[in-house]
């Protein structure tokens, strides 16, 4: 979930808006020290989502009237806000449930580091996305271009060296696609594969699309690649006799990463989009890189905010959208005076997920049930050590092969001040199953204790000590992490009809309308649907 925008896996994170664990502070002994165990609210206050379902808000007292009305502060409404500055437009207002914007790109912070409550990284961009490269030029993240047209990264906000590592047969090995240990068999297995994924990266359909390209939206129409979202990726590595199992346990790991569910429950298309839609050709040199911060997403997320200063609602939830005659008409309840408003709007952009969308408008939610969210775990660990006598040293990211979680993150990784007191690291873990629904539900019935003794287990494998040298850990739940492309859900119905505008008068814009929860599909879902508003298109310009 790194890349994320509500939001991508640790590649990616959509909003959690559905309920989660509140850890408070507990003294618990370990050995000689104690540990603060802390476990917060994720995504949403689910007791005030919890009303969202019953709808048992006071009457509005109030009311505001407003031309254009975003509904969600997430990366897609941040943007949508963003791109009606840059047409010059100012009435608009963002109405957002949270005391703070962003979404899953958002972070918390201790004494010692930020740290991401979600999305934490952004892979360079492909070239052709001149939208994405301008805001990143806006912002400082490119700071020029060199002799040849590529873009010249800033390389403090680029991924310091070591950047990856994974811990395979008892050691640590640079990269995440294991280079040691393989037998011949293993070895020709992983370059088979990754030669057709070269096939699918660079091969352009009839159309004169590429046949994966982000956005999603942008890729080739091509009849036999689109059914390839018929299947799993898992049944597309077996038609195609690749069965080596340090393939599979990588690429499982790809896919839990990115969608939070793994080869056996996600389409085949999306596994294939994970390799074959980013071009990496945004240097001259190609090379994979990755921009990132101690705080993840939450940096870009603070570049969007600054459009929508002085016009956010904070602590105000949507509880009801409706057109009447000409205009649309919003209740919202206001947490803090604890009272409801009517907003009036021309036109109302929903920048929110499908399974509350389903509660904001009437006959959604058939629509709903067709959209999988995948729950999600985000543990922060504040160590006093991390050093060890493997072969390679530690790194921005560091992946177990094999294990039930996808690893953790270095918080401090970026900062350069590279001797640090304690180590901050965020652990991910995405609960992929062939029955989401029934797992989400599962995850409130655990205790507190029962989390943290998980990240510990799955942690032990690479560091036995791990839970000796632990002196905090903050675990956050996410019901409703980030969407899950299962097959046939990215080109059916359910998702063309979620996106169709109504009456001209309420807009959609959302990671989840794309289907892949990656911080390019949030931002460019803002722009296309700002532009289809005022200029009846969906060209980012």
């Amino acid at each position: 979930m790194r890349n994320g925008e509500n939001y991508n896996s640790r590649r990616t994170f959509l909003k959690g808006i559905a309920a989660s664990l509140l850890l408070l502070p507990v003294l618990q002994s370990c050995k000689e020290k104690v540990i603060a165990l802390l476990i917060r609210l994720s995504g949403t206050n689910h007791i005030l989502g919890h009303r969202l379902w019953v709808k048992n808000f006071p009457k509005p007292t109030r009311q505001i009237q407003i031309p254009y009305l975003i509904i969600g502060g997430g990366i897609s409404g941040l943007s949508a806000a963003r791109q009606f500055t840059k047409k010059g437009i100012s009435e608009f207002l963002v109405l957002e449930l949270e005391n703070y914007l962003g979404g899953n790109s958002s972070n918390g912070e201790n004494q010692y580091s930020k740290f991401p409550l979600g999305a934490h990284y952004l892979p360079l961009p492909n070239f052709h996305d001149k939208t994405l490269l301008q805001f990143l030029e806006e912002e400082k993240i490119i700071l020029g271009y060199d002799a040849k047209g590529f873009p010249e990264f800033d390389e403090a906000q680029l991924t310091f060296s070591p950047q990856e590592r994974l811990f395979y047969k008892n050691d640590w090995q640079e990269g995440l696609v294991p280079k040691y240990g393989n037998s011949h068999a293993d070895e020709n297995a992983f370059q088979v594969f990754f030669s057709k994924m070269d096939y699918f990266r660079e091969t352009k359909g009839a159309d004169g699309k590429y046949l994966f390209d982000i956005p999603l939206g942008h890729s080739s129409n091509d009849e036999q690649t689109l059914k390839l979202d018929n299947i799993t990726m898992k049944q597309w590595l077996d038609e195609n006799k690749l069965t080596a199992k340090p393939l599979i346990a990588y690429i499982d790991y790809c896919c839990r990463d990115d969608f939070g569910l793994g080869i056996d429950f996600v389409s085949a298309w999306a596994g294939i989009h994970y390799f074959a839609g980013r071009k990496h050709n945004a240097t001259s040199d190609g090379k994979e890189n990755v921009l990132t911060w101690p705080e993840g997403n939450a940096r870009l997320a603070s570049h969007l905010k600054k459009y929508s200063e002085g016009k956010t609602l904070k602590n105000h939830l949507a509880y009801e959208v409706k057109i009447e005659g000409n205009k649309t008409v919003v209740h919202a309840f206001d947490d803090m005076k604890k009272e409801s408003v009517e907003i009036i709007a021309d036109k109302v952009i929903l920048a929110t997920p499908q399974f509350i969308n389903q509660y904001l408008l009437e006959n959604r939610k058939h629509i709903a049930r067709e959209f999988h969210y995948a729950p999600w775990l985000l543990a922060t660990l504040t160590v006093s050590d991390l050093t060890d006598n493997y072969s390679y040293p530690l790194c921005w990211d560091n992946v177990i092969h094999g294990s039930k979680g996808l690893g953790y993150i270095y918080d401090q990784h970026q900062s350069v001040q590279q001797v640090q007191s304690k180590k901050v690291i965020t652990y991910y873990f995405s609960f992929s199953s062939p029955d989401i629904r029934k797992t989400r539900r599962a995850l409130y019935k655990q205790k507190k204790e029962y989390w943290k003794q998980m990240v510990f287990d799955d942690l032990k494998t690479a560091h036995p000590d791990i839970e000796g040298k632990t002196e905090e850990i903050s675990i956050r739940l996410l019901g409703h992490g980030m969407i899950s492309p299962v097959p046939g859900f990215l080109f059916g119905a359910a998702k063309n009809q979620a996106g169709k505008s109504i009456g001209n008068k309420i807009f959609f814009a959302h990671s989840d309308l794309a289907g892949i929860s990656i911080f390019e599909e949030a931002f460019h879902q803002g722009i296309n649907v700002v532009n289809t508003i005022l200029d009846g298109t969906t060209l980012d310009s």
